[in-house]
């Protein structure tokens, strides 16, 4: 993928998944979380054995947003115990 398809998919990823846990960020912090987002969620997809993100589709989209959801809640985790 491209870096402006990764951006736009970053971005998409990210929004959805702050409005899934109620996250109010800006468009490069969710750019941020939802590139993040889709390498933590191919990481956690290969540990069940399946593939993480292989292109701009619906499947890579739920991972990236698997994986950016997981990375919101990782981060509010550490910041409650600090």
């Amino acid at each position: 993928m491209g870096i402006i398809l990764w951006i736009v998919f970053g971005a998409l990823a990210g929004w959805v998944a702050s409005a899934l846990m109620k996250n109010n960020e800006s468009l490069f912090m969710n750019i941020v979380i939802g590139i993040v987002g889709a390498v933590l969620g191919g990481f956690i997809m290969g540990l069940f054995g399946q593939s993480g993100v292989n292109g701009f589709n619906i499947y890579s989209f739920v991972v990236a947003i698997v994986g950016a959801v997981a990375l919101i809640a990782i981060v509010r985790a550490m910041r409650r115990t600090t």
